[in-house]
Order: structure tokens, then sequence, then C-alpha cells
């Protein structure tokens, strides 16, 4: 109840002024909204709320089963494998939304993440991740980081400790990446 209506504070906010968001963050301010207010459905049933990783760096991931990145799960589980015990948790959200690479239901999206990748990290049902009708965390990614909104499949949102976006990593960029693995590093490190 209470993610429902801190969703719907926002969104009332935003329509009252569409731009405070963007200003708020073109001023290098962050909204009173965080991450931790958001929840996925969980791709076997149930519901991932992000409240419940509060304090804890996050990679929010949108993930497909038939995109050239879809090797990344391999990746992106070899970062749960190093970095979780420390802290981080890597959240997957499949979505159809780019080229149509993610066609199949909730069998076949663990078919592919689970049994083909060996993924152990939270995985969401298929969710939409772009445009008018994006997930609430997406719109509210969209909003603090404009330039940096879902445009193919494999797009890295970090979340540091403090619930808002720390970086943003383009689909291209490997999980393994240096630079991903410093920013992990640097949010798990952040007090």
């Amino acid at each position: 109840m209470t993610n429902r209506r801190i969703v719907i504070a926002w969104a009332l906010s935003v329509l009252a002024d569409p731009l405070a968001g963007r200003k708020a963050s073109a001023q290098g301010t962050m909204t009173k909204i965080t991450a931790y207010a958001f929840s996925f459905p969980a791709l076997a049933g149930g519901e991932i709320r992000l409240s419940d990783y509060e304090g804890h760096p996050m990679l929010v991931v949108n993930t497909a089963s038939l995109c050239g990145f879809t090797p990344q799960y391999a990746g992106l589980q070899q970062l749960w494998s190093e970095f979780h015990d420390r802290g981080l948790t890597i959240i997957g959200v499949p979505s159809n939304d780019f080229g149509a690479q993610e066609p199949g239901g909730a069998s076949e999206i663990a078919e592919t993440a689970q049994h083909h990748y060996g993924v152990t990290f939270p995985m969401a049902a298929k969710t939409i991740v772009s445009g008018a009708n994006a997930h609430p965390f997406y719109k509210w990614a969209a909003v603090a980081r404009p330039s940096d909104v879902p445009r193919w499949n494999f797009r890295k949102f970090l979340i540091g400790r403090d619930g808002y976006i720390a970086e943003v990593f383009a689909e291209s960029v490997e999980p393994l990446d240096t630079r991903v693995k410093t920013a992990i590093a640097r949010a798990l490190a952040a007090s």
C-alpha cells in the first residue's frame, strides 16, 4: 500500500509540473522518491519489492532471451556471485520492447536465464521498460536521467545505497567491464 501511495504522489507531482524531476536533476539535486519505492512482479510469482534491498546497491537490467546481448546473463551471474555477499542485488527485468526479442512467457524466460545461463539473481516478470506504458521504475529513471533511458536490451542502472541512480551503462558495456565493477565497488564502499 505504501508503494502505491508513493508512486501516486510521484505521478501527481509529475503531472502538476512535468519538468520538476528534470529541473531537479539539472540542478544536481534529487527528488525524494527513490528506487526503493518500486516493485516488480516476480517471474516465478509474487513480488520483488525494491524496499527489501533498501540501503544496498542494486543493478537493474532490462533483459531479453533472443538478443545478441543475451550472453550478458553469464556476466551478470558472475557479478552476482562476486558481489552478492557484499550487499549487491541484481534484478533482471525481461522486456519485449526492443526487436520483439522476449516473445515467450515465464517458462521460456526461465529456460533461457536460469537453465541456460544459470541465473540465480531475482528475475521480474516480462515488463514494459520504455514509452508511455513503461513500468513506474523506468518512468522514474527517465525523469531522473532522461538521456539514459533504455534504447535496447541490457541497459544497466546501478542504484546506490541512497536509492538514487549512481551510474547507467549502455547495452554494449559488458557486465564484467572494469567500469561496471569499479562503479559497483564504489557503491558498496559508500556509507
